[in-house]
């Protein structure tokens, strides 16, 4: 069971909620995979555990960390995505992760869409960054559909990654880029749209 204390947050298709020790077979299947090499990974078993235990800590430590993705209809979890900034980190960052199966549903898109404005709204973020592998197109493509921009002048956490930095709440209230965030995510939902190509998630 998620602790109390973490605010849920829904959106149409998405149930977010704090991670809980029954969510953990699926990061740890993530983590310790071939699929975790954009994220420090692969790691063993004990590194996995280590890591998803940081992720519940987080949130008593800050006060803000990861939520666990759940579909609204079936309650399986699909990833994660929220806040994070443990120690050695330059800024706070807005992070996610999509377990291999959901990739390609625009998953990752509406959840983190809704975890930046949780943080601007509750948490009075002025800003905030993404940590990319460049070699992870995907979470490249996924920055600049929602409006980040690359930082050449903002601090990486080592050589090997590129910072993305997100609009400032005051560049997507009410702006034409809000609404392509909106419009993109809901012809995810529509159920006749089709992805073509590889998955954006």
């Amino acid at each position: 069971m998620a602790h109390t204390s973490i605010p849920v947050i829904e959106t149409e298709r998405l149930r977010l909620c704090g991670p809980a020790p029954e969510d953990y077979p699926k990061f740890e299947a993530t983590f310790t995979s071939y699929r975790a090499r954009f994220m420090g990974g692969p790691l063993s078993e004990y590194e996995s555990w280590m890591l998803y235990a940081a992720e519940i800590g987080h949130w008593q430590i800050h006060g803000f960390g990861m939520w666990m993705i759940h579909d609204r209809e079936t309650n399986a979890t699909c990833g994660m995505a929220g806040g994070w900034f443990p120690k050695g980190w330059p800024e706070r960052e807005i992070a996610w992760m999509i377990w291999p199966a959901v990739e390609g549903r625009g998953i990752a898109l509406e959840a983190v869409n809704a975890v930046r404005q949780w943080c601007y709204d509750n948490l009075g973020w002025d800003t905030a960054v993404s940590y990319v592998d460049p070699k992870n197109v995907s979470s490249v493509r996924l920055c600049e559909r929602l409006g980040a921009k690359l930082d050449p002048h903002a601090q990486s956490i080592d050589s090997h990654d590129i910072v993305y930095r997100h609009p400032a709440p005051s560049q997507l209230r009410g702006t034409q880029l809000a609404d392509g965030i909106a419009l993109e995510i809901r012809n995810y939902i529509d159920p006749l749209f089709k992805t073509k190509g590889i998955p954006l998630d």
